[in-house]
C-alpha cells in the first residue's frame, strides 16, 4: 500500500535505529487516520496531510517504541520520559506538531477534546 510518507521521511524527524517494516507500522496506522479524517477535508492540501501524516507517526513512535526522554540523571542513573497517559497527542512534541499543522481542529476533536458548546440563556423569569 502507499502511503503519504516514506520511512526516509519520519527518520529525518525521529531518530531510530528501527527497520524500515517497523517503521511502516507506524506510518500506516497515521495514514488511518489522515485518511479517515482528514483525507477529504478541502481545506488541507495534500502537502498538509502528508506533514500531518509524517509527524503524527512519529508521535505514535515516540509514545512506544523510542520514547523521549523529558530529563536524564547521571547520580541515580534514572530517566523521566516526556508526555502521561491520556494525555492523547499533547504527550509528544510531535503530536503536539501534528495538532499544530491540521488547522482544520479536527485531531485535536478526536482524541477526547470536547468542542465548547454555548448556551445563550434568553431570560430568567
Amino acid at each position: 500500500m502507499a502511503y503519504r510518507v516514506e520511512t526516509s521521511e519520519l527518520k529525518e524527524i525521529i531518530e531510530t535505529s528501527l527497520s524500515d517494516a517497523v517503521l511502516e507500522t507506524f506510518i500506516k496506522a497515521a495514514n488511518l487516520i489522515v485518511t479517515e479524517h482528514l483525507g477529504s477535508n478541502s481545506t488541507l492540501s495534500d502537502e498538509q496531510r502528508k506533514e500531518i501524516e509524517r509527524w503524527l507517526a512519529a508521535h505514535f513512535l515516540a509514545c512506544t517504541r523510542e520514547q523521549q526522554a523529558q530529563r536524564e540523571g547521571v547520580d541515580k542513573a534514572d530517566i523521566v520520559y516526556q508526555g502521561r497517559t491520556g494525555m492523547g497527542l499533547d504527550s509528544t512534541y510531535y503530536g503536539q506538531m501534528a495538532k499544530l499543522l491540521d488547522v482544520t481542529g479536527i485531531l485535536a476533536g478526536i482524541v477526547g477534546r470536547r468542542k465548547a458548546i454555548l448556551y445563550a440563556v434568553t431570560s430568567f423569569d
